[in-house]
């Protein structure tokens, strides 16, 4: 029985961490300044804009046209991979985390 009880217990902790981890693959990472500029085609979106507007911070387009902000590790970890970059427009990502609310809390992010 309390074997049964500690599995169970342990279960209850881990389960909710790995069901709350999401992925969102090949999305448009855009800034918070251009989101409303850029939504209606954001594969235009300059990289060399996305640096220029870092400071308003980054999220993702998705595919029903919700942007969804990165919190503050995931826009260093965006704004890192796009110092990194050669592209010149169209950065789409795959971002892992957890969706609090209106936004990820990132836990990995690399440019598609």
């Amino acid at each position: 029985m309390k074997r049964l009880l500690f599995i169970v217990l342990i279960a209850s902790f881990i389960l909710p961490t790995i069901a709350a981890a999401e992925t969102w693959s090949n999305v448009p990472l855009i800034d918070k300044m251009c989101v409303d500029k850029v939504k209606a085609d954001p594969d235009k979106h300059e990289t060399s804009c996305l640096l220029a507007c870092s400071k308003g911070g980054y999220g993702v387009l998705t595919a029903e046209g919700t942007w969804i902000k990165f919190d503050k590790k995931g826009n260093e970890e965006a704004l890192k991979a796009l110092k990194a970059t050669k592209k010149t427009d169209g950065i789409r990502v795959t971002v892992t985390g957890e969706k609090e609310g209106d936004m990820i809390k990132v836990s990995t992010l690399a440019i598609d």
